[in-house]
């Protein structure tokens, strides 16, 4: 393959850091410590620990693989080399549909809390969030090596408000704050857990960035080290300073940032943390867009969809089809949401099931794939047994995925029937490497 129909390798170690915690570094952080300590008080700092000394196996499961099988494909190809590629297959689907409406969710929250803070109307939100995909589209449409700048420096700006907000809280956190220090019993605790959960995935979205890596091993293994710190500690500290400060109960529990910087800086505080929505959303769209955008590459590479979809850009290179795709699909969703047909509360159901069933994939894949690495299986199993237990709690939206499968095997059906291109079987060799 000429160099014309491959992707190029731009992303080092500071891009992929910038990544990582821009995936997994997401909306959440804006309400999730609010409504968490909401739910189980001052004990949902128990729930917090827990997550944050998880995140680190959860981080490497994925980090190993991206390491050791460098693909486009992502949690995709290495589904298809522990198990097969019709599984590999589904499991990219199950991701590349999850984008389409994860990332307008994820642009109008924080666009919405943006204009919350100014006092704007709903016009306005639907503006910025368009806006917002418009950037993630056209950075990735420019390359990595510009988006992984961009990222950096959108990291480092997030990273700078959330300190500034801890240590702002510093002199209002008092020890009365903490008492009683399970006001509800001990059951919210676990209930709080599983809503922390969703903060702490967005691992699996950066593998698909790794054959763009310019030194896989290096740039996956201590990039996502490096990044599961980083986020761990400054969800922890977000979460303390919550409630320390009580700010979920001032300032109400979806807006407990803002409280915590307007009571430091005035007025502008709400400025600056609606800017902070907008910055921390941003980059996940960034991360998103960039991983769905090669998972569409990668399967269209393996015949497992319209070879379009598989188009490259060639002045930078990049994958354009997947990009039109995704670009098509948001114009969809933002229309559905703008027409009233959908409501966000509905919107952020539908991704949560194929988002887990996704990281469900790599981690059974690195059980298998990782044999030779003893911590590599043993944090794939946890990360395996986590996962798992969570799912149930998606409810309803386990129907979507229910719904791709479907459509898959109808569009197999057809396409079987039209002679598409047999896709590349996984040879017994490359199997064999594989389980090394």
């Amino acid at each position: 393959m000429t160099n014309e129909h491959k992707l190029q390798s731009t992303i080092g170690l500071p891009q992929a850091i910038a990544l990582y915690i821009g995936a997994v570094l997401g909306s959440g952080i804006l309400i999730v410590p609010g409504l968490a300590a909401e739910m189980a008080g001052p004990a949902s700092l128990l729930a917090w620990g827990f997550m944050t000394l998880l995140i680190l196996p959860m981080a490497l499961s994925m980090g190993l693989l991206s390491a050791k099988f460098p693909n486009a494909g992502g949690v995709s190809h290495f589904v298809s080399l522990a198990f097969s590629p019709r599984a590999g297959s589904y499991i990219g689907w199950f991701f590349l549909m999850s984008v389409p409406i994860g990332a307008p969710v994820a642009a109008l929250t924080g666009a919405g809390y943006m204009t919350a803070a100014m006092g704007w109307g709903e016009g306005s939100r639907m503006g910025l969030a368009a806006a917002m995909l418009a950037v993630g589209l056209i950075i990735n449409w420019i390359g990595m090596k510009v988006a992984g700048r961009i990222q950096i420096a959108v990291v480092i700006a997030i990273v700078a408000v959330l300190i500034f907000a801890i240590v702002s809280a510093l002199p209002q956190m008092k020890s009365v704050h903490f008492t009683p220090f399970a006001p509800h019993g001990w059951l919210p605790v676990g209930q709080a857990t599983a809503i922390l959960f969703w903060c702490f995935i967005g691992w699996e979205a950066v593998s698909h960035l790794s054959e763009e890596f310019t030194n896989p091993q290096r740039a996956a293994v201590k990039g996502v080290t490096v990044a599961a710190v980083i986020v761990g500690l400054l969800y922890f500290l977000t979460a303390l300073a919550t409630v320390g400060t009580q700010s979920y109960l001032a300032g109400g529990s979806d807006a407990s940032l803002v409280w915590v910087i307007s009571r430091a800086i005035g007025p502008w505080g709400a400025v600056i943390a609606g800017l902070t929505g907008i910055f921390i959303c941003t980059a996940t769209i960034i991360a998103y867009v960039g991983a769905a955008s090669r998972v569409a590459y990668a399967l269209s590479r393996q015949g497992h969809t319209f070879r379009w979809m598989g188009l490259l850009s060639r002045r930078f290179h990049t994958p354009i089809g997947g990009i039109m795709f995704l670009s098509l699909c948001f114009v969809v969703i933002m229309s559905l949401y703008g027409s009233g047909t959908v409501s966000l509360t509905n919107l952020i159901q539908f991704p949560n099931a194929t988002f887990i069933l996704t990281y469900l994939g790599g981690c059974a894949a690195g059980i298998k794939l990782l044999r030779g690495n003893r911590w590599g299986v043993a944090i794939s199993w946890v990360s395996f047994i986590s996962t798992a237990v969570v799912f149930p709690f998606v409810g309803w939206a386990m129907l979507y995925p229910c719904l791709i499968t479907f459509a898959l095997w109808i569009a197999g059906r057809i396409w079987h029937k039209r002679s598409l291109p047999t896709p590349p079987v996984i040879t017994e060799q490359e199997k064999a490497t594989a389980l090394r």
